[in-house]
């Protein structure tokens, strides 16, 4: 596989892994990091990216989610999508900082879509948030491998 080809599966796996679809892009990441062929930059780099315009996608579903959430084919049930929109009321914009968090992170930047927080501050948060994971994961990575 070229490399940029394999840039672009580890891309593609964290955008899709930030979308209301269930994936996970650290299994990738963890992969081609052991492998110790790619420059671990552009590894954070490239999935912090990915990841970060995946949440991109969920925003701008928030946006319009009135629009759609009465059809059968809509992937965020009505309680999920409730209690997001509570959590967010309560924790208000910071909470876009666990935007990386498994299970609740998804709908938060669903429900920071619907509540309309301004897509500068919600691109700046889930960015620092999604990043910040990869990072960590890249650290703990090279420590089990012994790579660095």
């Amino acid at each position: 596989m070229s490399d940029f080809a394999a840039y672009l599966a580890l891309f593609l796996a964290a955008f899709v892994a930030a979308t209301l679809f269930p994936a996970q892009s650290e299994a990738v990441l963890v992969g081609m990091l052991a492998s110790d062929r790619y420059s671990v930059v552009a590894l954070v780099v490239v999935a912090s990216v990915g990841n970060t315009l995946g949440s991109v996608v969920n925003y701008w579903l928030g946006r319009w989610v009135e629009t759609f959430s009465d059809r059968k084919w809509f992937p965020v049930r009505a309680a999920a999508l409730e209690k997001a929109k509570d959590w967010y009321r309560h924790y208000g914009r910071w909470s876009l900082l666990l935007a990386w968090a498994p299970f609740i992170g998804d709908p938060i930047t669903v429900a920071a879509g619907v509540l309309r927080e301004r897509f500068s501050i919600f691109l700046v948060l889930v960015a620092i948030s999604k990043t910040c994971r990869y990072i960590a994961l890249t650290i703990l990575t090279l420590g089990w491998f012994g790579t660095a």
